[in-house]
């Protein structure tokens, strides 16, 4: 099951909830005040090739780009 991100409307509670593909268009109970007045977040994910300060992250493929 995919890890989704949801904020709180009501609340502003940021929280992550494991939902299934056929339950992910629901929206789930805040943990904190129990609305269901709640939306997904967009997650932000690093790139191949960078890491979260800028960084290039060593590639372990040979100059032709094949695994060696």
């Amino acid at each position: 099951m995919p890890l989704y991100e949801y904020q709180c409307i009501a609340c502003g509670k940021q929280f992550e909830k494991m939902v299934s593909f056929a339950e992910a268009d629901h929206k789930p109970e805040c943990p904190d005040c129990h609305s269901n007045n709640t939306q997904k977040r967009l997650s932000l994910f690093a790139s191949a090739g960078s890491s979260t300060t800028g960084t290039t992250l060593t590639n372990n493929c040979s100059s032709h780009g094949r695994f060696t």
